[in-house]
């Protein structure tokens, strides 16, 4: 009887563990017609099975007096042996029922993933309709140079403005409690001369630091997944830490007259120090308010100086400022509050003022990394070694505008003018010097193309500054930052297949309709060509050195 059990139970978990459906081969679907047979066979087997335990168990009868207990044990037995056999075909279609619904959500929720793959395997570079050199130049001499002509103009009043709103700002703040702002920075394309697209738009950082005696101490990135981003921690004359001047063994008979412990300050009970809650940490979120306020308050104090109307246009960063005068025109700018890593050109950023490709830190502790001093410095120093009239940045130029025009059209994606500009600091350095004559604009806006497809095929777009082996030692970035692995700006692709796909797609549209773009513009030109040395606001003309605006307020370039 025992042995009887136990073969059944044998059977039923032999059965489930052969079936297709619990254990398919590479995911493959098992025919239906096939399923039916394999449930045919084992069904015969299960007969089988049951004639040869009704014969075993009547052989088992050896006495007499024993005949009538076996009688009655053998139709228990045959009872049992019912039980399972109905079980087992119970089973059996209960794994097929939820085979089915099983087949039947997953092909009506998940999209076939190696067709999307497929999708864009045939799509290349190579065989792209692409403009002539002939009508490139044409684009550029006629399209791109009017629309920059605004440019120096632009970063001449933002400078100015700038400058007496930052002096306004330190003017209203209590430099014992307040912190300390330090003399803007520009950087952006507007100040490498690739920027094209309206509106012109001017970013600067402002370094700012704590009121003495205490002081930033930044952190850097250590794991390989946040090398674009780190800590800040605000030190206090009472950390542990001490002198900083310990750390280079003066010797027993020195004295360090800066750091005294004798001559410390006392320390001020009111000073906000734009920590997050309950820790050390600087908060990007409380240094963002903190800078709006005081924004807002030397606004304030110089108002009356001007005729024109300053708002902030976007309140989820700090320094996103618009600028409206009566006529209507509007110039927009970002100031962005940022604290200065060690005695470096890097910086820490609250926010990015523009979407440059950085994946934004999900903690207010985590502060974004800003190379762009160090990138505007090697645009302009290699320059230098290229020839006159080079097409480096006119490539640059053409493929933004052709992103912005394909993203109006198809929503954005997760491709950023920060990786076109990637893309060329990267060709700058593979490419002999002499190749970016001005009569190669085709075949290096060409290979900026081919280059930014295979980065999108393999997900793979290396950050140009970290972790970059062939980076000229000129250019005398941090240490830590050169030698540590090489950053991913397309990870986000790795991990979101549906941006990567739109991504992909918006590409090979933007692709696509390069030649149809550049030919439409070409020959439907803004009319009138504004002139280079003067600009003229509302109310009032300026030359190349003054901005006169309305009420005679004139404010010059210090810069």
């Amino acid at each position: 009887m025992q042995a009887g059990i136990f073969k059944v139970c044998l059977v039923v978990i032999t059965a489930i563990v052969n079936h297709p459906l619990l254990f398919p081969n590479n995911g493959s679907t098992v025919p239906e017609e096939v399923i039916a047979q394999k449930l045919k066979e084992r069904e015969e087997n299960l007969k089988l099975q049951q004639l040869e335990l009704e014969q075993l168990l009547s052989h088992s009868e050896t006495t007499q007096e024993d005949e009538t207990n076996a009688d009655s044990k053998t139709t228990e037995d045959g009872s049992l042996w019912d039980f399972w056999s109905v079980m087992s075909m119970i089973i059996f279609l209960m794994i097929e029922v939820w085979r089915q619904d099983f087949l039947d959500s997953n092909n009506s929720h998940e999209p076939p993933k190696e067709e999307d793959d497929l999708a864009f395997i045939g799509s290349s570079c190579h065989g792209a309709p692409f403009p002539s050199k002939a009508k490139l130049a044409i684009f550029h001499d006629q399209y791109i140079r009017t629309t920059t002509n605004d440019v120096a103009r632009t970063k001449e009043f933002v400078e100015g403005f700038a400058d007496d709103l930052l002096e306004a700002l330190r003017s209203v703040c209590n430099r014992d409690t307040d912190m300390e702002v330090e003399d803007s920075i520009c950087i952006g394309s507007m100040y490498e001369n690739w920027r094209v697209n309206k509106p012109l738009i001017c970013d600067l950082i402002v370094p700012f630091a704590p009121p003495e005696p205490y002081h930033f101490r930044c952190q850097p990135p250590i794991a390989p997944n946040q090398q674009n981003y780190g800590e800040i921690h605000v030190r206090g004359p009472d950390d542990e830490s001490g002198c900083v001047c310990d750390k280079k063994k003066l010797g027993e008979d020195m004295l360090c007259l800066l750091h005294n412990p004798n001559n410390k300050k006392k320390v001020i009970k009111d000073v906000n120090l734009l920590c997050a809650k309950n820790s050390n940490h600087l908060a990007t979120d409380q240094v963002m308010k903190w800078f709006q306020r005081s924004i807002t308050k030397a606004w304030g104090r110089i108002s009356h100086k001007y005729e024109f109307e300053l708002t902030f246009s976007h309140l989820d960063s700090p320094g996103a400022l618009r600028v409206k005068f009566k006529s209507g025109k509007v110039i927009s700018f970002n100031i962005s509050p940022v604290v200065q890593y060690e005695d470096s050109d890097l910086y820490f950023i609250s926010h990015f003022p523009n979407n440059n490709g950085s994946e934004e830190a999900s903690s207010s502790i985590y502060w974004n990394l800003s190379f762009a001093v160090y990138e505007r410095r090697f645009l302009k120093e290699f320059a230098k070694s290229l020839p006159d009239s080079s097409c480096h940045l006119s490539c640059l130029q053409i493929m933004t505008f052709l992103h912005s025009k394909q993203s109006h059209l198809t929503g954005p994606s997760g491709l950023t003018s920060y990786h076109l500009k990637t893309v060329l600091l990267h060709l700058l350095l593979t490419r002999a010097c002499y190749d970016w004559c001005n009569v190669m604009l085709e075949e290096r806006l060409r290979d900026m193309f081919k280059h930014l497809e295979k980065c999108l095929l393999e997900k793979k777009l290396q950050h140009f500054m970290i972790g970059n082996p062939k980076l000229p030692n000129s250019v005398n970035i941090p240490e830590h930052f050169r030698l540590v692995e090489p950053l991913n700006l397309f990870r986000s692709f790795v991990l979101n297949r549906d941006l990567y796909q739109k991504t992909l797609s918006m590409f090979y549209e933007m692709l696509k309709n390069a030649s149809v773009v550049i030919n439409e513009y070409s020959f439907h030109l803004p009319g009138g060509t504004p002139n280079k040395n003067s600009f003229h606001l509302p109310g009032g003309t300026a030359n190349k050195n003054s901005f006169h605006l309305p009420g005679g307020t004139s404010i010059k370039n210090s810069h």
